[in-house]
């Protein structure tokens, strides 16, 4: 394989045993328009050619890239790194790092040019995250939680009215304290008793969402004020964001509500950690899709919300089941909170996952949304 101006713009292309009506493309031609992003990396580890999917993926262009060492372009985890010969190797569905984006999850391969001792050409394959995501209507918890929360909502709400008011009443004939405190003690029972079950009757409400396009960053804004005034005032929360995101197809209240949960959601398990830090992060993630329900196509959800924190993350016992109702690793948890979330993001058409992900680790809530269409 000769190389010249690069290692691509003079390999021969092999004609078959007609010939052809019009030029064949050059290699070069074929290199760039490859739908999977690559790169061409000399043996000193500096990249020689980038295509229009990786400029596209890392945010850089082939020029900006060229002569850059590839480990600071894209990182592996340490592990996998090690276990690189030079003579071909891959990783799947690994986080990497790259240089203007952050964690990626995509599988890597790295395969030796023949015939160029050292020469390598990596491809990137951010599919590795879409494989990890379920189907957007396979929300079991979700749809668990809403047949509990309209049984508990019907049989459970109508009492309480009367154990409330006949409470109220026994504080208005008593006189003596310890009465007062009995009826104070009901009462304030009752009224905890009645927002559990206002909360679940959330999960009952089945009306569609009126989706529009919308700026996301806004939203976000109005969510992390809230929650630096209130339960997460003595907690860090930081921001890294993609500037160039598109407008997202959402509903505002539902998205609000959704990131407010997952910001308390994280507070309340920083509780015991030495300097505690929230991070909000976005990205558009090309290539990832999810599929709407078998034999059916799959539809993109490039638009990405990282709620991150540093505590110590979910039991492993239970990291497997959070989005189920009534599971809790806190103390005094109802196992509402995310089994909602997880509703809220299906019905604006996104999927919704946890781990547990950097070193050291870090508790990722990691949201995927649809774009909106364009104008």
């Amino acid at each position: 394989m000769a190389l010249a101006r690069g290692c691509l713009s003079r390999i021969d292309v092999a004609s078959g045993t007609a010939a052809p009506s019009m030029a064949e493309p050059e290699a070069a031609e074929w290199f760039a328009a490859l739908p999977v992003a690559a790169l061409v990396v000399r043996p000193d580890g500096t990249v020689a050619h980038a295509n229009s999917a990786c400029e596209s993926l890392l945010n850089h262009s082939e020029r900006a890239m060229r002569g850059q060492l590839v480990d600071l372009l894209v990182r592996l985890p340490s592990g996998p790194a090690a276990r690189r010969d030079g003579h071909g190797f891959a990783a799947y569905d690994v986080e990497l790092v790259l240089d203007r984006i952050g964690p990626v999850r995509a599988d890597y391969v790295e395969g030796a040019l023949p015939e160029q001792p050292g020469w390598r050409i990596i491809t990137i394959h951010p599919e590795g995250a879409s494989r990890r995501f379920a189907s957007a209507g396979d929300r079991g918890g979700a749809r668990a939680a809403i047949g509990a929360a309209a049984m508990l909502a019907h049989e459970i709400k109508n009492p309480l009215s009367g154990i409330r008011g006949a409470a109220q009443l026994l504080a208005q004939v008593g006189q003596e304290d310890e009465r007062r405190e009995l009826t104070s003690l009901i009462t304030a029972e009752v009224d905890r008793v009645a927002a559990l079950i206002d909360r679940m009757e959330d999960f009952t409400d089945q009306r569609p969402r009126t989706l529009e396009a919308r700026n996301i960053y806004p939203l976000i804004a109005h969510a992390r004020q809230i929650a630096a005034a209130g339960f997460a005032s003595s907690i860090l929360i930081e921001e890294r964001f993609d500037p160039s995101l598109p407008d997202v197809l959402l509903e505002s209240d539902a998205f609000v509500q959704l990131l407010l949960n997952l910001l308390k959601n994280a507070a309340e398990a920083l509780g015991e950690t030495a300097a505690p830090r929230i991070t909000l992060a976005t990205a558009y993630r090309h290539g990832v899709s999810v599929s709407s329900g078998r034999g059916k196509a799959r539809r993109p959800l490039p638009i990405e919300l990282c709620v991150i924190d540093n505590g110590p993350g979910a039991p492993p016992d239970l990291a497997e089941h959070l989005f189920e109702p009534f599971v809790s690793g806190k103390r005094e948890g109802r196992g509402l909170g995310l089994p909602l979330v997880e509703k809220l993001v299906g019905e604006l058409g996104g999927v919704i996952r946890y781990a547990r992900e950097g070193e050291p680790p870090s508790t990722v809530f990691r949201i995927l949304l649809p774009r909106a269409p364009d104008a």
